[in-house]
């Protein structure tokens, strides 16, 4: 059994990010869904979104994530002994995801789960890799968003097709100094709601006789007036448990869905948007990925410096909701803005 250092925080301690090369503007869909892309960018804040290659899966992206990390830090693995994989489009059920990317990245015999949230899932992951290492199971865990959520929409969908796209971001959670690193969470989910939002595995029908076609399926309408609620009532919930005013978060890491869901969070806040990072209209929904890919640009672009105050809030199928709260730590070489040419 690995101790943890008590006299330590829990926090991230290397980050890498990843979306494919291909970019799919909106005007590819305007023939194809009898549409045109200033209706589907008015409607949702979407100007492009990045789609695998047909041979490119969520292992590939999340071990593109890894390397990432790698190329900015060398040794941003080192002690890891988990890998923790949040995806709702996985290479298979099994073998995991997370094992598949734990043997590419050097990090075999590690323990290695997937874990099922949805776009949650991400946040979902970090407070489970918090726990790994609080009850001595590891001293660093590695954690993975990755989606290809192309392949698992159907792209002559209308309400769906021009909503998601596919990206991986990859963190170590580890000691970081005290004051910094994460604070507190607030997990929830809604299963009465599972037929606004749905992904069919082995069931072809939900508890109740509800039917699941073969592609993602989902309720826009009732998804928006969920999200928008899931994202005030958790995050609130997560600042009270941290002891914080929503005057004192310096950025908020908001699942990137809708604009217009972040714009009415933001509101509801009473948090002006400009403290929201937002890369919705370049990626689209990336599911898992989005709170990494987001923190990811963060970095690189100098907005998120050393002793800051974050709130990350997601929502997602389940329905499910996930909030924490962080101080961020700078202090590590793929912490830190570097002068890059766009995603790697």
């Amino acid at each position: 059994m690995i101790l943890p250092d008590m006299r330590s925080s829990i926090g991230i301690t290397a980050l890498g990010r990843y979306v494919p090369e291909r970019v799919v503007s909106n005007a590819e869909y305007e023939a194809q869904l009898a549409t045109t892309a200033e209706w589907i960018e008015s409607r949702t804040g979407i100007r492009e979104r990045r789609f695998a290659r047909g041979d490119e899966y969520s292992s590939d992206l999340g071990v593109a994530a890894v390397r990432d990390l790698l190329s900015r830090d060398p040794h941003g693995l080192q002690d890891v002994s988990a890998v923790v994989c949040a995806t709702l489009s996985p290479d298979a059920l099994m073998p995991s995801t997370a094992a598949l990317i734990a043997m590419q990245v050097g990090l075999g015999g590690a323990a290695a789960f997937d874990l099922s949230a949805a776009c949650s899932g991400f946040v979902y992951a970090l407070s489970m890799a918090q726990g790994l290492i609080l009850g001595g199971t590891a001293r660093r865990v590695l954690v993975v968003g990755a989606e290809v959520m192309s392949k698992v929409v159907d792209q002559n969908d209308r309400n769906t097709a021009v909503l998601f796209g596919d990206g991986a971001g990859a963190v170590v959670l580890g000691p970081v100094p005290a004051g910094y690193g994460l604070q507190a969470f607030a997990l929830g989910s809604d299963g009465t709601g599972a037929s606004s939002l749905y992904l069919r595995c082995a069931a072809p029908e939900l508890p109740g006789g509800f039917p699941m076609g073969r592609f993602l399926g989902m309720n826009g309408r009732e998804v928006f007036k969920f999200a928008v609620r899931a994202v005030v009532e958790s995050g609130t919930e997560v600042l009270k448990k941290s002891g914080l005013a929503t005057s004192s978060v310096d950025w908020v890491i908001l699942h990137q869905a809708n604009v217009r869901i972040i714009e009415a969070a933001c509101e509801r806040f009473g948090m002006p948007l400009s403290k929201a990072v937002v890369n919705l209209d370049r990626y689209g929904n990336t599911s898992s990925a989005t709170v990494p890919l987001a923190l990811g640009e963060a970095i690189d672009d100098g907005r998120l410096r050393d002793g800051q105050q974050l709130l990350l809030v997601a929502f997602g199928g389940g329905l499910s909701w996930a909030a924490c709260t962080l101080k961020w730590w700078g202090g590590a070489p793929s912490l830190t803005s570097q002068a890059q040419e766009g995603v790697r």
